[in-house]
């Protein structure tokens, strides 16, 4: 299970398939490729860490007697404000059973009740199809498939091994319009502080999202779009980046970090309401019929709004007129974070404020989680399926992950065994040593804010081009750093944030309307026909 020790030359590994991220999408396609196949699974960090873990809410899929598989589609393509595709939808939709089959044998200990699962509700969802395990069931999840992983004699897991840049073979002369091929990925072995060849026929992409690219996020620390930003170098096409979702209810607290304050609070009954010297007063009927139900780009949009509007901080979710064993029951975990920072949530309202929270686009792939690249699939967040369109309707991640996992693995085991590959090794040979760590921090830290400024929640034309304007900028500084020293990884996340900042600004740029997660002062109306923004990078 655990690799070898490493020499005094930077390893050469080689493997039937590289899957490169350790959440749900990454440990559900090693699970399910065949045993008999040498996989190996590279996480930037532990194989604990990640977005996955953190879901709350659930997985949706259609499983009640008073449930169909077209209300499932109908929902999902109202969330997605017209721009969600119909056959990826429907294929999402129609695996949905199968992957919660496929989690129930393998144990995961969902929340049952009577002879059934206990199905939950969240906003934008016209019936109860939520399956959960309390309020953590992304931990559940992960757990329960860690587990599988550890026990897996065909299946070895690198930690704190960061994605460099993927291996492309050669261009040949004769065939220069056929798409290179990618042969694996460079990858930093943070521990020894050396780029290693990780070669495979196949490569798989499930590093999430970029919410860190934002100031405020719900996003743990490694979402720094590495995949998105790996892609879209070798010479991937992105989609619909100018989508990200803002999660309307993060809890608001100096030492609460990222803490989510879950979708089906919401959905038990959970009301939004301004602050007590406010009168305490319900606002969301004000902003849409829908209510608190509302999609969560329409609940993002109403808080800001009411914020700015009185200059307030945050605003309150109340859930304590519900009884106190039935919170205990469905959000323990909630109820235990917010008991520790002094808040009881059965007897007062929770502080809450949007923050970046969802990538819905990413690098453009098939129904068969296939990229534009031979060799290269994604899976996750770090892809654009054409599912979400214009907003991600809650609790069809995890279950996007599942059944494009199964789609990918699929198509590898149908294809011919190919011969071993051969790659090239990392060549450092004429760098040196940073002198100055403070570059990395500063910019850092400039991009989140600019962007939470000038790319958030409601954005406008003058804005975008002085966040375009300062990409550009770091971006030069940061490719010069880039290749005069050695790689880190801090490092690293940095390019690879800057390069998804400049597409989520290309992306909204191109877009002239409002629709969805997009919302712009200067296009505040919504054309009529829908089209996603594809980006497509410069020939190489």
């Amino acid at each position: 299970m655990n690799p070898s020790p490493p020499t005094a030359a930077p390893a050469h590994h080689v493997y039937d398939a590289l899957i490169i991220g350790s959440g749900l999408a990454g440990l559900t396609t090693a699970l399910l490729l065949p045993p008999s196949w040498r996989v190996a699974i590279v996480t930037k960090r532990s194989i604990t860490d990640g977005s996955s873990g953190w879901a709350q809410g659930g997985i949706a899929a259609v499983l009640a007697e008073d449930d169909s598989f077209q209300d499932h589609i109908d929902d999902t393509m109202v969330a997605g404000a017209g721009l969600c595709e119909p056959e990826a939808t429907r294929f999402t939709v129609e695996h949905a059973p199968e992957a919660i089959a496929w989690l129930r044998e393998l144990g995961t200990p969902f929340t049952v009740e009577g002879d059934g699962l206990h199905l939950t509700r969240e906003g934008g969802h016209s019936h109860r199809r939520i399956v959960h395990a309390a309020d953590a069931t992304g931990a559940a999840v992960q757990q329960t498939l860690i587990e599988r992983v550890r026990a897996a004699a065909n299946i070895d897991v690198f930690e704190t091994h960061a994605l460099v840049d993927l291996i492309l073979s050669d261009r040949h002369a004769e065939c220069r319009e056929l798409p290179r091929r990618v042969l694996g990925a460079y990858v930093l072995d943070v521990a020894t502080d050396r780029v290693e060849v990780f070669a495979a026929p196949h490569t798989v992409l499930c590093t999430g999202g970029a919410g860190k690219v934002y100031l405020y996020t719900s996003n743990p620390d490694t979402a720094t779009g590495d995949g998105i930003a790996a892609a879209w170098r070798a010479g991937c096409r992105v989609a619909n980046m100018e989508f990200i979702q803002f999660h309307p209810t993060c809890l608001y607290h100096p030492k609460a970090k990222s803490f989510l304050i879950s979708e089906a609070v919401r959905g038990e009954g959970g009301i939004l309401k301004l602050p007590p010297h406010l009168g305490s007063r319900r606002f969301m009927p004000d902003h849409d019929p829908r209510a608190e139900l509302a999609p969560r780009d329409i609940v993002a949009r109403a808080i800001d709004f009411e914020m700015k509007k009185h200059g307030i901080p945050c605003v309150y979710l109340d859930i304590s007129h519900q009884p106190s064993a039935f919170l205990h029951e469905h959000f323990p975990n909630i109820l235990k974070r917010c008991a520790e920072l002094g808040i009881d949530i059965t007897r007062e309202p929770i502080p809450v404020v949007p923050a970046a929270h969802y990538t819905c686009g990413g690098v453009v792939t098939d129904l068969r989680a296939r990229t534009d690249l031979p060799g290269l699939y994604c899976v996750g967040e770090a892809s654009y399926t054409g599912l979400h369109g214009a907003n991600r309707l809650a609790s069809n991640s995890l279950l996007e992950c599942m059944v494009f996992a199964r789609a990918a693995v699929r198509d590898m085991v149908a294809q011919p065994r190919p011969a071993p590959i051969a790659a090239r090794p990392w060549d450092d040979s004429r760098v040196i040593d940073a002198d100055e760590q403070v570059v990395i921090s500063h910019n850092w830290d400039e991009l989140r804010r600019f962007m939470w400024d000038y790319v958030g929640i409601v954005r406008t034309d003058k804005r975008l081009e002085r966040a375009a304007h300062r990409i550009a900028l770091l971006q030069a500084e940061i490719q010069e750093f880039y290749a005069r020293f050695h790689v880190s990884s801090d490092l690293l996340e940095l390019r690879n944030l800057v390069q998804v900042a400049d597409l989520i600004v290309r992306s909204a740029q191109q877009r002239k309307e409002s629709r969805g997660l997009h919302y712009s002062r200067d296009y505040p109306y919504t054309l009529p026909e829908a089209r996603p923004t594809i980006l497509v990078p410069d020939p190489r």
